[in-house]
């Protein structure tokens, strides 16, 4: 009888290895869809009746951030869908005479959108950068669609006011690139060196990730989508009050400037060597109403958690979604 236990054991293992081999080559298809203002390019893995994981990447990174997390998620039974961003990968806006907006709201409505699109009703969300930014958002704003949150760096919510005020000039020079894309010298300079510029941030932001020219390379294709360097520059102008953004977003904009307290479950995350501008995990506790927990991630992990450290990320994901 042991025997067998063990033969019965190491097949169903060598089954969820083959399981997450098989969503990690479905990973690769990707699927388009019109939704708002956008035709979206997006993964969609899993089984259609599992609960549904949405995973959003942040700049200058792409999908491929949850290259390993999605399949071990879908594997898990969850339907995993992870969009290109707008400005990113096969997203394009459906009308020429859309604003290439950077807006966060409007990136937070694009998944809205997806959702509404795709028929989801409400999904765990997951996301760093402006990943994590735009899942805050959607939580903050449309808290019946988010069953649970996990946010790498906490809450990342912010408005053209707060963006006004000076920093430490520590905190400052952390956001260098903020500024230089200020300018239209930044704007240029980023056009033409889209991919070099990209590098740099992945090697400040996490400086212990020895991550390989093909990791780097399958990711930086997606920065060549022809609005990306136009909601690059809108993103971190808009921030700073040198753009006014669109007015359908004006009525987001003045509950976000409030700072709301996100009411849904939430584990929020850190890495133990995140080099790109964050906030101190103390700092955001009280923005947090409902179930929480906080973790930080150990052995040199920096700002992209979900491709430095995939197991704890997919861990993180598992245990918000039963909150």
């Amino acid at each position: 009888m042991l025997a067998a236990l063990i033969l019965a054991s190491a097949g169903n293992t060598a089954l969820a290895a083959q399981s997450i081999e098989d969503y990690a080559a479905a990973f690769k298809e990707v699927r388009q869809i019109n939704a708002g203002v956008l035709n979206v390019g997006y993964v969609d893995i899993g089984p259609r009746d599992g609960e549904a994981v949405i995973l959003l990447h942040g700049w200058p990174y792409d999908i491929n951030s949850y290259a390993s997390v999605a399949p071990q998620l879908a594997a898990k039974g969850y339907r995993v869908i992870v969009p290109y961003l707008r400005g990113y990968g096969n997203t394009r806006f459906l009308s020429a005479d859309t604003p290439r907006n950077g807006q966060p709201s409007a990136l937070a409505e694009d998944t809205v959108a997806l959702m509404d699109a795709l028929g989801i009703k409400q999904a765990v969300f997951a996301g760093f950068d402006w990943g994590a930014r735009t899942a805050d958002i959607v939580a903050a704003l449309w808290p019946e669609r988010v069953k649970s949150l996990v946010s790498v760096s906490g809450y990342l919510i912010g408005s053209q006011e707060a963006g006004k005020k000076p920093l430490a000039p520590k905190a400052e020079l952390q956001w260098w690139y903020q500024f230089y894309f200020a300018t239209e010298r930044g704007r240029e300079g980023y056009s033409k060196n889209t991919h070099d510029f990209a590098r740099l941030i992945w090697q400040l932001a996490s400086p212990g990730w020895k991550f390989s020219d093909a990791t780097f390379n399958q990711s930086a294709a997606a920065l060549d989508n022809p609005d990306h360097v136009a909601v690059t520059v809108s993103n971190y102008r808009w921030r700073l009050g040198l753009e006014n953004g669109e007015r359908r977003y004006d009525a987001f904009e003045k509950k976000l400037a409030a700072l709301p307290v996100i009411s849904v479950p939430t584990i929020t995350i850190e890495g133990d060597n995140n080099g790109a501008p964050h906030p101190a995990p103390e700092s955001y506790r009280a923005k947090f109403s409902g179930k929480y927990e906080h973790r930080t991630f150990s052995g040199n992990i920096g700002h992209n958690p979900p491709a430095e450290d995939p197991q704890d990320f997919v861990k993180a994901v598992v245990d918000a979604a039963a909150m």
